[in-house]
């Protein structure tokens, strides 16, 4: 989810408590022109084609370009990808328009999700919306931003309950070139317990490509709930305690860039330099008197527990 910083159409009367992060304006802030529909279809389809390719490559267990160049070329290969990418596409598409769903209900002007097509081991580098107005208040900003997670996260369940159902336990070999080892969360630990309670040494998993998308999904979820700058995480933080925001942000930077160090996670490195380049900003709302009240208080703790089970600490590794 982006958001840009927009005017207020209005100073709220307590404006002791608001301190805006632009500079006031007597005209309207220029807004960026919008997008047709017909582009989030065609970036959907596009993601649709790379998806189901990297989805067949998983089910052949073959991610050499030779191997993709032949299924480019081979139609009849196509539908081994299929359920890869509609679950993943599925997965995404729950997380943004969550955030959507949020901004329609409090009259926020966003766009339609974007997603975004990759030639990838994954074929995607995600989707997102534009959020093109300000927003109201510290509820409004805590609900969009905590929609999303939490809306991909309760798909993604139900697709990785599915992924497991359909993978197997193989005997145990040593990785081998093309190997594709995904690491694993506290979540997938209790899966992999409750799936398959009678795997002894010297067996693992062979995972069905959409395990794997839930893997991805989880991988999602657990970065968009970091709170920092203006992920989904640095949202819910602004709304909770706007002083705050900025200080554990800083703090959350120095922590992902310390833990991939030490877990070998070079997505958590790659976060972190990215946000330490673009920095913890946050931009005021147009009311920041509101209070978010116990029952978002829960939902936000809920979100919590959702970051640490689905927390990855190592990154990916093909061999």
């Amino acid at each position: 989810m982006e958001s840009e910083p927009g005017i207020p159409d209005r100073i709220p009367l307590d404006s002791e408590r608001w301190v805006p992060s632009f500079p006031l304006s007597a005209g309207p802030a220029p807004r960026r022109r919008r997008l047709p529909p017909s582009f989030n279809l065609a970036c959907l389809l596009l993601t649709v084609v790379t998806t189901v390719l990297a989805g067949a490559l998983l089910t052949l267990d073959d991610l050499t370009f030779r191997t993709a160049f032949d299924v480019l070329l081979t139609p009849s290969l196509w539908s081994l990808g299929l359920p890869y990418s509609l679950a993943l596409i599925l997965i995404l598409g729950a997380h943004e328009m969550g955030h959507y769903v949020a901004c329609r209900i409090y009259g926020i002007d966003a766009t339609l999700p974007f997603f975004i097509p990759a030639p990838t081991i994954i074929g995607t580098f995600g989707a997102v919306i534009r959020i093109r107005a300000p927003f109201t208040s510290r509820r409004a900003l805590f609900d969009v931003g905590v929609a999303g997670p939490i809306a991909g996260f309760v798909v993604a369940l139900p697709v990785l309950a599915w992924g497991l159902a359909h993978s197997h336990v193989v005997p145990y070999h040593p990785p081998r070139p093309n190997d594709f080892l995904l690491p694993s969360c506290l979540l997938l630990e209790a899966s992999y317990s409750l799936f398959f309670p009678t795997m002894m040494s010297g067996e693992t998993v062979a995972l069905h490509p959409v395990f794997v998308a839930a893997w991805v999904g989880l991988l999602a979820t657990f970065l968009n709930l970091l709170p920092v700058g203006q992920l989904d995480g640095g949202h819910m933080l602004y709304a909770l305690s706007p002083r705050r925001h900025r200080p554990v942000s800083f703090l959350t930077i120095v922590m992902l860039i310390s833990a991939g160090m030490l877990f070998g996670g070079f997505h958590l490195i790659l976060f972190g330099v990215i946000w330490a380049m673009i920095g913890p900003r946050h931009p005021a709302l147009i009311d920041e008197s509101d209070r978010l009240g116990p029952g978002r208080i829960l939902i936000a703790l809920s979100a919590l527990a959702i970051f640490v089970l689905c927390f990855i600490p190592g990154s990916p590794q093909l061999f």
